[in-house]
Protein backbone atom coordinates (compact mmCIF):
# COMPACT_ATOMS: atom_id res chain seq x y z
CA UNK A 1 0.00 0.00 0.00
CA UNK A 2 1.06 3.36 -0.82
CA UNK A 3 2.80 5.03 2.31
CA UNK A 4 1.05 8.95 2.59
CA UNK A 5 4.88 10.34 2.53
CA UNK A 6 3.83 12.57 5.50
CA UNK A 7 4.44 16.04 3.30
CA UNK A 8 1.61 17.87 5.12
CA UNK A 9 1.98 20.70 2.30
CA UNK A 10 -0.47 22.96 2.00
CA UNK A 11 -2.16 22.27 -1.33
CA UNK A 12 -2.93 25.36 -4.15
CA UNK A 13 -6.73 26.50 -4.43
CA UNK A 14 -9.04 25.37 -7.03
CA UNK A 15 -8.68 29.22 -8.68
CA UNK A 16 -4.83 28.92 -8.01
CA UNK A 17 -4.64 25.67 -10.10
CA UNK A 18 -6.58 26.78 -12.84
CA UNK A 19 -4.49 29.84 -12.79
CA UNK A 20 -1.35 27.61 -13.30
CA UNK A 21 -2.89 25.10 -15.49
CA UNK A 22 -3.61 27.92 -18.09
CA UNK A 23 -0.20 29.08 -17.29
CA UNK A 24 1.73 26.02 -17.93
CA UNK A 25 -0.48 25.64 -21.25
CA UNK A 26 0.80 29.15 -21.97
CA UNK A 27 4.36 27.78 -21.32
CA UNK A 28 4.15 24.54 -23.47
CA UNK A 29 2.61 26.12 -26.06
CA UNK A 30 5.93 28.49 -25.86
CA UNK A 31 8.36 25.76 -25.35
CA UNK A 32 6.31 24.25 -28.33
CA UNK A 33 6.91 26.77 -30.61
CA UNK A 34 11.25 27.07 -29.58
CA UNK A 35 11.02 23.31 -30.25
CA UNK A 36 9.38 23.72 -33.50
CA UNK A 37 11.76 26.03 -34.55
CA UNK A 38 15.09 25.47 -33.60
CA UNK A 39 17.46 23.36 -35.25
CA UNK A 40 17.88 19.18 -34.28
CA UNK A 41 20.35 18.85 -31.17
CA UNK A 42 22.90 16.84 -33.54
CA UNK A 43 22.63 19.82 -35.92
CA UNK A 44 23.61 22.40 -33.03
CA UNK A 45 26.08 20.29 -31.71
CA UNK A 46 28.31 20.55 -34.60
CA UNK A 47 28.21 24.56 -34.89
CA UNK A 48 29.50 27.13 -31.61
CA UNK A 49 26.15 26.92 -30.39
CA UNK A 50 27.32 24.04 -28.26
CA UNK A 51 30.65 25.17 -26.08
CA UNK A 52 32.34 22.31 -25.77
CA UNK A 53 33.04 20.03 -22.77
CA UNK A 54 35.71 20.19 -20.69
CA UNK A 55 35.80 17.24 -18.76
CA UNK A 56 39.07 15.19 -18.88
CA UNK A 57 38.85 11.06 -18.05
CA UNK A 58 41.21 11.74 -15.39
CA UNK A 59 39.24 12.85 -12.98
CA UNK A 60 37.24 16.62 -11.99
CA UNK A 61 39.88 19.51 -12.92
CA UNK A 62 40.80 21.27 -10.01
CA UNK A 63 38.67 24.51 -10.49
CA UNK A 64 35.85 24.55 -12.24
CA UNK A 65 34.82 24.18 -15.58
CA UNK A 66 34.59 27.68 -17.47
CA UNK A 67 31.84 26.81 -19.28
CA UNK A 68 28.98 29.37 -21.16
CA UNK A 69 25.38 29.04 -20.77
CA UNK A 70 24.37 26.00 -23.30
CA UNK A 71 21.62 25.63 -25.47
CA UNK A 72 22.26 22.13 -25.71
CA UNK A 73 24.61 19.82 -24.20
CA UNK A 74 25.67 16.39 -25.45
CA UNK A 75 22.75 16.40 -28.36
CA UNK A 76 20.25 17.57 -25.57
CA UNK A 77 18.36 20.39 -26.15
CA UNK A 78 18.52 22.16 -22.67
CA UNK A 79 15.09 23.40 -21.50
CA UNK A 80 13.87 26.16 -19.85
CA UNK A 81 13.22 26.77 -16.05
CA UNK A 82 9.83 26.95 -14.84
CA UNK A 83 9.50 30.71 -13.01
CA UNK A 84 8.17 31.40 -9.20
CA UNK A 85 4.61 31.68 -10.62
CA UNK A 86 4.07 27.77 -11.52
CA UNK A 87 4.84 27.58 -7.69
CA UNK A 88 1.35 26.15 -6.57
CA UNK A 89 1.65 23.46 -9.29
CA UNK A 90 4.51 21.50 -7.54
CA UNK A 91 1.95 20.92 -4.56
CA UNK A 92 -1.03 19.94 -6.58
CA UNK A 93 -3.25 17.73 -4.80
CA UNK A 94 -2.71 14.69 -6.99
CA UNK A 95 0.99 15.15 -7.74
CA UNK A 96 1.29 11.93 -5.48
CA UNK A 97 -1.03 9.62 -7.30
CA UNK A 98 0.63 10.88 -10.56
CA UNK A 99 4.82 10.11 -9.79
CA UNK A 100 4.03 8.03 -6.42
CA UNK A 101 6.40 10.48 -4.74
CA UNK A 102 5.60 8.79 -1.73
CA UNK A 103 7.56 5.23 -3.33
CA UNK A 104 10.44 7.74 -4.52
CA UNK A 105 10.58 9.21 -1.03
CA UNK A 106 10.89 5.55 0.76
CA UNK A 107 14.16 4.84 -1.72
CA UNK A 108 16.01 7.88 -0.45
CA UNK A 109 16.68 5.89 2.29
CA UNK A 110 17.16 8.98 4.30
CA UNK A 111 17.94 8.78 8.20
CA UNK A 112 18.41 10.75 11.06
CA UNK A 113 21.41 13.58 11.13
CA UNK A 114 21.85 13.15 7.71
CA UNK A 115 23.08 16.18 5.42
CA UNK A 116 21.22 16.20 2.38
CA UNK A 117 20.32 18.78 -0.49
CA UNK A 118 17.36 19.46 -2.00
CA UNK A 119 19.04 21.15 -5.02
CA UNK A 120 15.76 23.09 -6.98
CA UNK A 121 13.75 22.84 -3.82
CA UNK A 122 10.66 25.23 -5.41
CA UNK A 123 8.43 25.99 -2.43
CA UNK A 124 9.51 22.74 -0.74
CA UNK A 125 7.19 20.04 -1.58
CA UNK A 126 10.19 17.33 -1.02
CA UNK A 127 12.11 19.96 1.49
CA UNK A 128 9.67 19.50 4.42
CA UNK A 129 9.28 16.14 4.65
CA UNK A 130 13.12 15.54 4.29
CA UNK A 131 13.69 17.89 7.02
CA UNK A 132 11.29 15.66 9.17
CA UNK A 133 13.05 12.57 8.35
CA UNK A 134 16.66 13.71 9.02
CA UNK A 135 15.10 15.15 12.19
CA UNK A 136 16.34 17.89 14.74
CA UNK A 137 20.25 16.27 14.15
CA UNK A 138 19.84 17.00 10.14
CA UNK A 139 20.35 19.46 7.96
CA UNK A 140 18.51 20.15 4.67
CA UNK A 141 20.32 22.50 2.29
CA UNK A 142 17.45 23.52 0.01
CA UNK A 143 18.35 25.61 -2.82
CA UNK A 144 17.31 27.60 -5.90
CA UNK A 145 18.19 30.59 -7.76
CA UNK A 146 14.72 31.75 -7.39
CA UNK A 147 14.72 34.26 -4.28
CA UNK A 148 10.96 34.17 -4.78
CA UNK A 149 10.97 30.17 -4.54
CA UNK A 150 12.97 30.58 -1.06
CA UNK A 151 10.53 32.97 0.61
CA UNK A 152 7.39 30.56 -0.48
CA UNK A 153 9.62 27.66 1.14
CA UNK A 154 10.65 29.70 4.76
CA UNK A 155 7.22 30.42 4.82
CA UNK A 156 6.16 27.03 4.67
CA UNK A 157 9.01 25.96 6.68
CA UNK A 158 8.02 28.41 9.52
CA UNK A 159 4.52 27.14 9.40
CA UNK A 160 5.84 23.51 9.98
CA UNK A 161 8.71 24.69 12.72
CA UNK A 162 11.00 22.70 10.84
CA UNK A 163 14.33 24.58 11.90
CA UNK A 164 16.98 22.38 10.41
CA UNK A 165 16.11 24.08 6.97
CA UNK A 166 18.86 26.10 5.50
CA UNK A 167 17.54 28.04 2.30
CA UNK A 168 20.80 28.94 -0.19
CA UNK A 169 20.56 31.07 -2.70
CA UNK A 170 22.33 29.40 -5.73
CA UNK A 171 23.53 30.43 -9.21
CA UNK A 172 23.21 28.84 -12.68
CA UNK A 173 26.62 27.71 -12.42
CA UNK A 174 27.22 26.72 -8.75
CA UNK A 175 24.56 25.88 -5.94
CA UNK A 176 26.95 27.06 -3.60
CA UNK A 177 27.24 23.68 -1.18
CA UNK A 178 29.77 23.16 1.40
CA UNK A 179 32.60 20.98 0.64
CA UNK A 180 32.77 17.76 1.37
CA UNK A 181 29.39 17.70 4.09
CA UNK A 182 26.47 16.02 1.80
CA UNK A 183 25.62 12.79 2.18
CA UNK A 184 22.43 12.70 -0.72
CA UNK A 185 21.73 15.45 -3.23
CA UNK A 186 18.48 15.38 -4.92
CA UNK A 187 17.30 16.55 -8.10
CA UNK A 188 13.70 16.26 -9.28
CA UNK A 189 12.82 16.92 -12.90
CA UNK A 190 15.57 19.90 -12.41
CA UNK A 191 19.31 18.89 -13.65
CA UNK A 192 17.43 19.00 -17.71
CA UNK A 193 17.23 22.53 -17.21
CA UNK A 194 20.62 23.56 -16.28
CA UNK A 195 22.38 25.98 -18.23
CA UNK A 196 25.84 25.15 -17.11
CA UNK A 197 25.61 21.55 -16.44
CA UNK A 198 29.26 20.87 -16.32
CA UNK A 199 29.45 23.67 -13.65
CA UNK A 200 27.52 22.11 -11.61
CA UNK A 201 28.20 18.63 -11.40
CA UNK A 202 31.40 19.75 -10.81
CA UNK A 203 30.21 21.16 -7.47
CA UNK A 204 28.54 19.00 -6.76
CA UNK A 205 31.02 16.24 -7.20
CA UNK A 206 32.93 18.22 -4.80
CA UNK A 207 30.46 18.94 -2.21
CA UNK A 208 29.62 14.95 -1.70
CA UNK A 209 31.07 12.92 1.15
CA UNK A 210 33.13 9.42 -0.41
CA UNK A 211 30.02 7.81 0.03
CA UNK A 212 27.22 10.30 -0.66
CA UNK A 213 25.04 10.26 -3.64
CA UNK A 214 23.07 12.18 -6.65
CA UNK A 215 19.26 11.14 -6.37
CA UNK A 216 18.19 11.89 -9.82
CA UNK A 217 14.47 11.99 -10.75
CA UNK A 218 13.93 12.94 -14.34
CA UNK A 219 10.49 12.19 -16.59
CA UNK A 220 11.09 8.97 -18.94
CA UNK A 221 11.86 9.87 -22.26
CA UNK A 222 12.07 6.55 -23.57
CA UNK A 223 7.69 6.32 -23.04
CA UNK A 224 5.42 8.21 -24.92
CA UNK A 225 2.63 7.62 -22.69
CA UNK A 226 4.47 10.36 -20.08
CA UNK A 227 2.10 13.46 -20.23
CA UNK A 228 5.51 15.91 -20.23
CA UNK A 229 6.89 18.05 -23.25
CA UNK A 230 9.42 15.80 -24.51
CA UNK A 231 11.58 19.03 -23.51
CA UNK A 232 11.38 18.01 -20.33
CA UNK A 233 12.10 14.45 -20.43
CA UNK A 234 15.46 12.49 -19.95
CA UNK A 235 16.22 8.78 -21.53
CA UNK A 236 18.59 6.88 -19.35
CA UNK A 237 21.18 6.31 -22.31
CA UNK A 238 21.64 10.62 -22.20
CA UNK A 239 21.65 10.60 -18.44
CA UNK A 240 24.65 8.04 -17.86
CA UNK A 241 26.42 9.62 -20.64
CA UNK A 242 26.68 13.00 -19.02
CA UNK A 243 27.18 11.81 -15.73
CA UNK A 244 29.73 9.43 -16.56
CA UNK A 245 31.64 12.42 -18.80
CA UNK A 246 31.53 14.57 -15.49
CA UNK A 247 33.38 11.67 -13.32
CA UNK A 248 30.06 9.98 -11.29
CA UNK A 249 29.20 6.35 -11.51
CA UNK A 250 25.43 4.73 -11.41
CA UNK A 251 25.65 2.99 -8.01
CA UNK A 252 21.85 2.00 -7.45
CA UNK A 253 18.57 2.90 -9.27
CA UNK A 254 14.64 2.72 -9.09
CA UNK A 255 12.66 1.34 -12.05
CA UNK A 256 8.83 0.91 -10.54
CA UNK A 257 8.06 4.57 -10.87
CA UNK A 258 4.96 5.07 -13.45
CA UNK A 259 6.53 8.38 -15.13
CA UNK A 260 10.31 8.57 -13.92
CA UNK A 261 13.73 7.13 -13.76
CA UNK A 262 15.36 7.41 -10.36
CA UNK A 263 18.93 7.07 -10.58
CA UNK A 264 21.43 7.31 -7.73
CA UNK A 265 25.04 8.37 -8.68
CA UNK A 266 28.32 8.45 -6.58
CA UNK A 267 31.45 10.08 -7.46
CA UNK A 268 33.66 8.14 -9.86
CA UNK A 269 36.41 7.81 -6.95
CA UNK A 270 33.69 5.91 -4.17
CA UNK A 271 34.53 2.85 -2.44
CA UNK A 272 30.41 2.04 -3.56
CA UNK A 273 30.23 -0.55 -6.23
CA UNK A 274 29.34 0.35 -9.65
CA UNK A 275 26.15 -1.24 -11.51
CA UNK A 276 24.66 -1.63 -14.84
CA UNK A 277 21.76 0.33 -15.73
CA UNK A 278 18.18 -1.85 -16.46
CA UNK A 279 17.55 -0.92 -20.15
CA UNK A 280 14.60 1.51 -20.23
CA UNK A 281 12.38 -0.98 -22.66
CA UNK A 282 13.10 -3.69 -19.93
CA UNK A 283 12.01 -1.12 -17.23
CA UNK A 284 8.67 -0.52 -19.61
CA UNK A 285 7.61 -4.07 -19.95
CA UNK A 286 8.14 -4.41 -16.79
CA UNK A 287 5.68 -1.90 -15.28
CA UNK A 288 2.38 -2.54 -14.34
Amino acid sequence: MRSSLSLNLSHATKTESKQIRLWLWAGCFCVGLIVCSAPNASAQDSTTAEPPTSQSSAGPAASPPDEKPRRTYLGRIVAQPMGHQGAPWLIRDNRDDEENASESFVQLQLTDGMVVCDLGCGNGYWTLPMAKKVGESGRVLAVDIQREMLQKLRVRGAKAKLRNIEPILGSVDNPNLPLGEVDLILMVDVYHEFSHPESMLWHMHRALKPNGVIALLEYREEDPSVPIKPLHKMSKNQIMKEYERNHFKLVKEYNMLPWQHLMFFARDDSPLEAVDPVPAKQVLEALP
